[in-house]
């Protein structure tokens, strides 16, 4: 069985990668499209979600999902939220973004967050969807080289490393994207993957 995965970000693929159960051949838009990625205009993270998968799935007719994430911290009400993969601006890098994210929080004793991931799955013509999240907090200084995004100053709930100082198995046992793909596997996992 292949399960195409809608989107151009490695580091994302590499991560969901480590998690297939075996006789599921997972693909990513590197392995079938040179197209743009496309446009995130739903104000949720369900519905950014569910356009990139839709527009996946009419475009090869394929098995397929898309997720998205956004960081939600407590002292600013949500934000970055559905915007946090260009908070700083469309162009922006990772440290952009983080930056962007400390300079926001001088001053705040509640440095509270979560980690939110919405996935979407194109299952044989239905819709279903999976959700994660990981509470942990901000903060004041990066710390680590691994991941990508915000797990430099993300530190998860009952732990001592942030996301950028774990590898990819320990991650995927408490991330948001980590318990969000586990529900999609055993949503899966009862069902025959011919």
């Amino acid at each position: 069985m292949t399960l195409i995965f809608a989107t151009h970000n490695a580091h994302k693929y590499k991560e969901v990668k480590a998690q297939m159960p075996a006789g599921l051949d997972l693909l990513y838009l590197a392995d079938i499209t040179h197209e743009p990625p496309v446009e995130e205009t739903a104000l949720t993270l369900q519905g950014n979600a569910e356009i990139k998968m839709l527009a996946l799935a009419q475009s090869t007719g394929q098995n397929c999902f898309a997720d998205d994430t956004g960081l939600e911290v407590a002292a600013l009400n949500g934000a970055p939220g559905v915007y946090s993969a260009r908070y700083a601006g469309p162009e922006a890098r990772d440290q952009d973004n983080i930056q962007k994210l400390l300079n926001a929080l001088v001053g705040h004793r509640n440095r509270k967050a979560q980690f939110r991931t919405v996935i979407a799955l194109y299952w044989h013509g239905e819709t279903h969807f999976f959700e994660g999240i990981c509470h942990g907090t901000i903060l004041e200084t990066p710390r680590g080289y691994q991941g990508f995004g915000y797990d430099p100053v993300f530190l998860p709930e009952g732990h001592t490393q942030t996301f950028a100082e774990m590898d990819l198995v320990q991650k995927a046992q408490i991330s948001h994207r980590g318990i969000a793909m586990k529900k999609l596997i055993d949503w899966l996992s009862v069902r025959d993957l011919q």
